[in-house]
């Protein structure tokens, strides 16, 4: 029988897999450039919230600096009071719980993404991604693996929704639940072929295959 993946293992799997890591990299990157597209169109087509679109770039300029989380935070915090409902306020929401996360606060973390109410799909998106991270970290990984695929689900595009779909596998694997594994690394096989060769998805559902079979 092959040998369970353990919570430091499901990290390792990023640290050992370096086209897993630059995904996820890219996607960390990926989450500023949005936020940044999504301003873009709210302050230049939406007159109304013009008074809150300065109010977090103080925050997410330390947010973006090394060693400057506990600043951006101090920062960030008032600003989401402040402008709650408008565009800036809600920016502002999303990097300070990404801020939360970095420190490990990850409750709050979670309670601050619930309360990012933006249309935005690529935002709603990564506010679903960034809870099942949080969950991950607690070690709460059927709550994590249910977000994971969600996330995958909202929107189906070839850069987040595999990855999410292979972390929802990784999660689904630490609670033994191999069946919702092979479930989840089939669906990059079947729909994301560039991801599935590049992280050799095969592998991962074959190794999957053989605990349930053993079982």
């Amino acid at each position: 029988m092959l040998e369970d993946i353990s919570g430091e293992q499901i990290k390792e799997q990023f640290k050992s897999n370096k086209k897993l890591r630059l995904t996820s990299m890219i996607i960390g990157g990926l989450v500023i450039i949005v936020l940044g597209i999504f301003v873009y169109r709210q302050f230049f087509w939406m007159p109304a919230n013009e008074k809150s679109k300065d109010s977090y770039w103080e925050g997410l300029n330390y947010a973006v600096a090394p060693d400057s989380t506990e600043a951006a935070i101090d920062v960030l915090s008032p600003t989401v009071a402040k402008y709650d409902g408008k565009i800036g306020g809600e920016v502002a929401q999303f990097v300070y719980a990404r801020q939360l996360m970095e420190q490990g606060e990850f409750k709050k973390a979670i309670t601050e993404l619930e309360g990012v109410d933006v249309s935005d799909t690529y935002v709603q998106v990564m506010c679903i991604g960034l809870q099942a991270d949080c969950h991950s970290e607690m070690e709460d990984y059927e709550k994590a693996a249910n977000m994971y695929v969600e996330a995958a689900e909202m929107s189906d595009n070839e850069f987040t929704a595999p990855l999410y779909l292979m972390k929802a596998g990784f999660c689904a694997e630490e609670i033994k639940n191999f069946d919702k594994a092979v479930e989840c690394y089939e669906k990059i096989k079947d729909n994301y072929s560039t991801f599935a060769t590049q992280k050799q998805i095969d592998k991962y559902i074959a190794k999957a295959k053989s605990i349930t079979t053993d079982k």
